[in-house]
């Protein structure tokens, strides 16, 4: 590449935030402009301090991801409410978006081998405040799930990483000769798990951030002609420029042009089980995970007040699933992933916060569970309380960000629990001490 890949980013938040998100960005001096392929994406053109520590970011309202990352989970597309398998998760880009796409009714499972990856895995995820996201760690080319039990899978094996040399330059260096023979088997091998996990209809969107074309174009001709699945052509989308196949028999393929399109060379294919078309939750029978006791559990949809002490948090904005401690944490899991996943799969619901005797210490994070402010809360009001529950009204960034590096703020005295808005987007809770309210994330 010639010329640096654009800096981009995706915005994370109910529909309604958005533009919120982006008054928050402007506010911190931020430019950007959308991009024509999704309402999610954004390009930026002006960046006065690294965007990674914007408060947009921090707060997880933005996830920072190379322009060409973003397309498999558009090829795959799945509709709300589906039921996504993401094979190799980390650090979990693409899981995210599908996460988002799926919405708060769907299943993202995010399988990572790598436990110091699967770690990144799951704080970014956490985050992101993306409840329907469950965890897994299994090997790739062996998860313990059903023969045709999904109907949507996310592959993106491990790769040389070719197409990010702009941004790694020493990847040419490493996998060279000899050394890319391995990651062209271990491919191989997760794409025959991804044909025998796939129900008739099913498909698998098959990605790399490699221009390599043995781990491209050959990859997808072995699955073609040696695992019966069946290219389905993709529409080229808005925004990039997109070089011809390097084999023959691989139109419908797209690969990113790095240079003309301001992004990573990145690999995308479609491929399809043959059969019927099946639809998510009727891709085959699945032993559900085994019930937990009723008293380790409790509805999400019927959680009380009283099992968030002093949190200002709305459990009914929680979706349809269970709560349950495991140790001293309290889990989301939701009842998708209990209803669809066996019993011998290991996974991990959404972290809400601590769990004890009390009920549950929600995380400072959990904004998902936040309440719009109230619709009795005087207009332009900094600080109003409802009960024990004050809502914090921020126009200033800079304050903001000097809650960060711990500095506290005014609080109304009664109050226990603060609730911090920026212009009434929620941001997190804020603990409340002595009148006094300060970011203390536990």
């Amino acid at each position: 590449m010639t010329a640096p890949a654009a800096r981009s980013f995706r915005i994370v938040c109910p529909p309604a935030q958005v533009p919120l998100v982006e008054d928050l960005l402007r506010a911190q001096g931020y430019a950007f402009d959308p991009e024509p392929f999704s309402p999610w994406c954004r390009r930026l053109t002006g960046e006065p301090r690294p965007l990674g520590g914007s408060l947009a970011a921090f707060f997880g309202l933005i996830y920072i991801q190379d322009r060409s990352s973003m397309l498999p989970p558009l090829a795959l597309a799945p509709e709300a409410g589906a039921a996504v398998l993401d094979m190799c998760a980390s650090p979990g880009s693409k899981t995210g978006f599908l996460a988002q796409l799926a919405g708060p009714h769907g299943l993202v499972v995010g399988n990572e081998p790598n436990h110091t990856r699967l770690a990144t895995l799951r704080q970014n995820l956490f985050t992101l405040n993306l409840l329907n996201a469950v965890t897994c760690s299994h090997p790739g080319e062996a998860l313990p799930l059903p023969d045709g039990s999904w109907t949507r899978i996310q592959l993106d094996p491990p790769c040389s990483g070719w197409g990010t040399v702009e941004r790694n330059p020493s990847v040419l260096r490493l996998w060279q000769g000899d050394k890319v023979k391995p990651l062209i088997g271990i491919q191989r091998l997760l794409l025959a798990e991804a044909a025998r996990l796939l129900a008739p209809g099913g498909r698998v969107v098959f990605s790399t951030c490699t221009t390599n074309v043995h781990e491209n174009e050959a990859q997808v001709l072995h699955a073609r002609d040696e695992l019966g699945l069946e290219i389905v052509p993709l529409a080229p989308p808005p925004g990039f420029v997109f070089a011809e196949p390097e084999l023959p028999g691989c139109d419908g393929t797209l690969r990113v042009d790095p240079e003309r399109s301001g992004a990573q060379g990145f690999f995308i294919a479609c491929l399809r089980k043959p059969g019927p078309k099946g639809q998510d939750g009727d891709a085959g029978p699945l032993a559900p995970c085994p019930p937990l006791p009723d008293t380790e559990r409790v509805r999400a949809d019927t959680l009380p007040p009283s099992a968030w002490p002093d949190a200002g948090l709305d459990p009914a904005l929680l979706p349809d699933g269970v709560v349950a401690p495991f140790g001293d944490t309290a889990y989301f899991l939701p009842r998708p992933a209990l209803e669809r996943l066996p019993a011998a799969l290991r996974w991990r619901g959404y972290p809400l916060g601590k769990w004890g005797k009390d009920g549950i210490r929600p995380s400072p994070r959990l904004r998902a569970l936040m309440p719009l402010p109230l619709a009795s809360c005087p207009a332009n009001a900094e600080r109003y309380v409802d009960g024990d529950i004050a809502m914090l009204h921020m126009d200033d960034p800079a304050d903001i960000a000097g809650l960060l590096t711990g500095r506290s703020i005014d609080a109304p005295r009664n109050a226990v629990t603060a609730l911090l808005h920026w212009r009434g987007l929620p941001l997190a809770r804020l603990r409340v001490k002595g009148g006094r309210a300060l970011w203390a994330e536990r």
